[in-house]
């Protein structure tokens, strides 16, 4: 779980990410992608004002760049070490 907080009105505002946020802003991710926000390695400024905007009125959320970036980031790992478990060959079977 990302534990950057926002601040709203003077309350600090922790990200809480479930299932459905999580493939929410992965889907708004990926069409940012193909719509050519993400040239190299990192989104665009535009491009994470629209992820921003967009996961905003999908979710009712308000979370920051710095919150979905950290997400983006976790997940970015979670999926590295998957791929290298993957490709792992066990005796498991």
């Amino acid at each position: 779980m990302s534990t950057s907080a926002v601040e709203v009105s003077g309350e600090k505002v922790k990200a809480i990410w479930d299932k459905r946020l999580i493939e929410i802003f992965c889907n708004i991710c990926i069409k940012e992608i193909l719509k050519g926000n993400r040239p190299g390695t990192h989104f665009t400024k535009d491009g994470w004002l629209k992820i921003m905007t967009n996961f905003e009125k999908e979710t009712s959320k308000a979370y920051s760049q710095r919150q979905l970036k950290n997400r983006w980031d976790a997940l970015k790992k979670e999926w590295n070490a998957w791929k290298k478990l993957k490709g792992k060959d066990t005796v498991l079977g």
